[in-house]
C-alpha cells in the first residue's frame, strides 16, 4: 500500500472526485479526512469508507474554518503528509452575461479556498521537512472553454500557484503538483444535455468520460514515493483532448 500511514486531508470530498480519491488513498492505506461544505454528505461518505476515515464538515471560503480543521487534524494525528485541494464549483454564463456574483463565487471557492488550504498546512509541512499538495485545475484551465471565464480564470490561477509554491515549498521537502481532469462523470453534470455529452465524449480521442476513480489514480500516484522527483507538474488526465 503506497500510503500506508499518510495523513491525507481531501477538501470537496463528499461526491464525486474527492470521494473517489478519498476511496483509493483509503485503500492505499492513508487516513483520510474528508472535508466538505455539506456535513451530511461528508459524514456519509466518511462513514461508507470506513476504517480510519474521518468527516470534517468546512467552508474552504473562510479561513477560520480552515485553520480549525488543520488545527484539529494536527492536534490528532501529529502531522499531515498530504493536501488535495478539490473542492470546486461552477456558475457558468458567456462573458456577456455573466454576473459580478457569479464570478466571485467561483473565483471564492477554486482560487482562494485553495490558497486558503494551502497556505495552512505549508508551514507545517515544512517543519516536517516533507509533505504533497496536490491542486485541482481542469483542462480548462490549459485551453480555456466557451462560457467559462470565471472557472477558467480559477484554475489557470492554480497552476501558477502549483508551479510558484513548488518553488517555493521544494526547497523545504515539500511537493506541489496539480491535476488537470477532462471531462468526468459526475453530479456536476447531471444537468447538461445529452447533446453537449456526445460532444465532450467526442472531444476526447478515448470517445468516453472519465470515471472518477481514473483521476483518483493520478492522484494517488502524485501523493506516493513513486513521484518522489515530480515538481511544480499539471498533469492532463483527459483521454487526450488536446491531440
Amino acid at each position: 500500500m503506497k500510503l500506508q500511514g499518510r495523513i491525507a486531508i481531501i477538501t470537496g470530498a463528499a461526491t464525486g472526485i474527492g470521494f473517489a480519491t478519498a476511496q483509493r488513498f483509503a485503500a492505499e492505506g492513508a487516513i483520510v479526512i474528508l472535508c466538505d461544505v455539506n456535513e451530511t454528505r461528508v459524514r456519509e461518505a466518511a462513514a461508507s469508507i470506513g476504517g480510519t476515515a474521518e468527516a470534517c464538515r468546512v467552508d474552504v471560503t473562510k479561513r477560520d474554518e480552515v485553520d480549525a480543521m488543520v488545527g484539529a487534524v494536527l492536534a490528532k494525528h501529529g502531522r499531515i503528509d498530504v493536501l488535495v485541494n478539490n473542492a470546486g464549483i461552477t456558475k457558468d454564463a458567456r462573458l456577456a452575461k455573466m454576473t459580478e456574483v457569479q464570478f466571485d463565487a467561483v473565483i471564492d471557492v477554486n482560487l482562494k479556498g485553495v490558497f486558503h488550504c494551502a497556505q495552512a498546512v505549508a508551514g507545517i509541512m515544512s517543519e516536517q521537512g516533507k509533505g504533497v499538495i496536490l491542486n485541482a485545475s481542469s483542462v480548462v484551465g490549459l485551453y480555456g472553454n466557451f462560457g467559462q471565464t470565471n472557472y477558467a480564470a480559477s484554475k489557470f490561477g492554480v497552476i501558477g500557484f502549483t508551479k510558484t509554491w513548488a518553488r517555493e515549498l521544494g526547497p523545504k521537502g515539500v511537493r506541489v503538483n496539480a491535476v488537470c481532469p477532462g471531462f468526468v462523470k459526475t453530479e456536476i453534470l447531471q444537468s447538461v444535455p445529452q447533446k453537449v455529452l456526445d460532444g465532450m465524449t467526442e472531444s476526447c480521442w478515448l470517445r468516453r468520460l472519465a470515471e472518477p476513480a481514473e483521476i483518483a489514480s493520478a492522484y494517488a500516484f502524485l501523493a506516493s514515493d513513486d513521484a518522489s522527483y515530480i515538481n511544480g507538474i499539471a498533469i492532463e488526465v483527459s483521454g487526450g483532448m488536446s491531440l
